[in-house]
């Protein structure tokens, strides 16, 4: 036989032959018994190479004239017909006894001739009508019969491993994306979506309530409206209106401001300044809380020829609501003509001059209109108010020799 049939213990040692029955050559069929006889030098295996064999001994050789110890030697026993193969551990005829109807277990029986055959490679035991040394290997679970009927049924169909997740992926395509930043604002905007047609419908309350419905927010804001009006209403101030106090629109000055700017008409240069307080009635009927001037900036203007005369500022003063109150507003005449027959100079020149210069002896009065810008608290951007005066009397008379 070649070596790659043999032992692999035996060719490890250099190809030493064995006494076991697998690597034995096989028999000729012109020897006696199953076995060829010893040759010159017989072989031995690893329980004779102990006793060194190879060694001349006194009792060796008179039983054997060769020389080799009979002790483990197959060779030297009787040929007692054949011989079978290893069996495994367990003893034939015990298992026999025990399983009278079972085959035995040949681990030996894929890599011999005489025994059993188990494995299908390279298409041994594939006809299985014409090989009849095909065995199929038994189940390694014995078949017990079924008890009830619930036993027949889970033998007939595959049981179920209720405890045993199932295979694949746990997580489905939209769980997944429920899991990133996208796919959670758009779990959120379908949730404020389904709560707006919810609420729309009058389902549900806002803020988590059941009373704030849709139809509770019409009438909540339209209280609100009622109440921002009516605060608005109150709170809001209006322009007042103004008008010269009785039939003195202009007083004389007093006190630092009449020190302040002299009272002079002259003819070369023609020009003419001089002090005086605008007598104003301010009708506040319109306001329900008090009224809050911040400034008032007044101008004088003379109607006939359009020349501004006079100017004035008065600071911050709180008039009560529901009333007329009358404020005095400082103004400062200062006009400058290229001739004393400039119409707006001699107007304002004969209104001042003295009574007696008159042939009627009775002053002129002087036609102007007063505008008023005022700052009121409580509005975005300044307002103004005007009143005429016709025939007003010159808060002063000139000297007789006045020229």
């Amino acid at each position: 036989m070649d070596y790659d049939r043999k032992s692999t213990v035996s060719s490890f040692y250099g190809a030493r032959r064995s006494a076991d029955i697998l690597n034995a050559n096989p028999p000729s069929a012109d020897r006696r018994g199953q076995y060829a006889a010893p040759s010159a030098r017989p072989r031995v295996d690893s329980a004779s190479s102990f006793y060194a064999d190879r060694q001349s001994r006194v009792s060796q050789d008179l039983l054997n004239q060769h020389g080799q110890s009979a002790g483990y030697n197959a060779s030297s026993f009787f040929d007692a017909g054949r011989q079978e193969p290893v069996k495994g551990g367990v003893d034939e005829e015990e298992e026999v006894e025990a399983e009278p109807q079972a085959d035995s277990w040949d681990i030996y029986a894929d890599f011999n001739n005489v025994g059993p055959r188990y494995s299908t490679a390279f298409g041994i035991g594939q006809r299985q009508a014409q090989d009849s040394s095909y065995h199929q290997i038994p189940s390694s679970t014995p078949a017990i019969a079924p008890k009830s009927e619930t036993d027949v049924e889970s033998t007939l169909t595959p049981v179920e491993l209720v405890t045993v997740p199932a295979l694949g992926p746990e997580w489905q395509r939209s769980e997944l994306k429920s899991m990133t930043k996208s796919g959670k604002r758009e779990l959120k905007g379908a949730e404020r979506k389904a709560k707006w047609k919810a609420w729309n419908r009058g389902e549900i309350g806002l803020f988590g309530t059941k009373w704030f419905t849709k139809k509770f927010l019409v009438f909540f804001v339209f209280g609100l409206c009622v109440l921002i009006g009516i605060t608005l209403a109150i709170t809001i101030p209006r322009v007042p209106g103004i008008t010269f106090s009785g039939s003195s629109a202009l007083t004389q000055a007093s006190g630092s401001f009449n020190d302040s700017i002299p009272i002079e008409f002259s003819r070369s240069p023609a020009n003419f300044s001089f002090p005086a307080y605008a007598n104003v009635q301010v009708d506040t009927t319109g306001n329900i809380i008090p009224l809050t001037f911040n400034s008032i900036d007044a101008q004088v203007w003379y109607p006939s020829t359009n020349m501004q005369v006079a100017t004035g500022y008065f600071g911050k003063k709180t008039l009560p609501a529901k009333s007329f109150p009358v404020i005095q507003i400082p103004l400062n005449f200062s006009y400058v003509a290229t001739n004393d027959t400039d119409p707006t100079w001699v107007a304002w020149y004969d209104a001042c001059k003295n009574a007696a210069t008159d042939p009627n002896g009775v002053q002129p009065g002087i036609n102007f209109e007063l505008i008023l810008n005022m700052d009121i608290a409580g509005l975005p951007t300044s307002q103004s108010a005007s009143a005429q005066a016709a025939n007003a009397a010159c808060p002063f008379q000139l000297p007789v020799n006045s020229q």
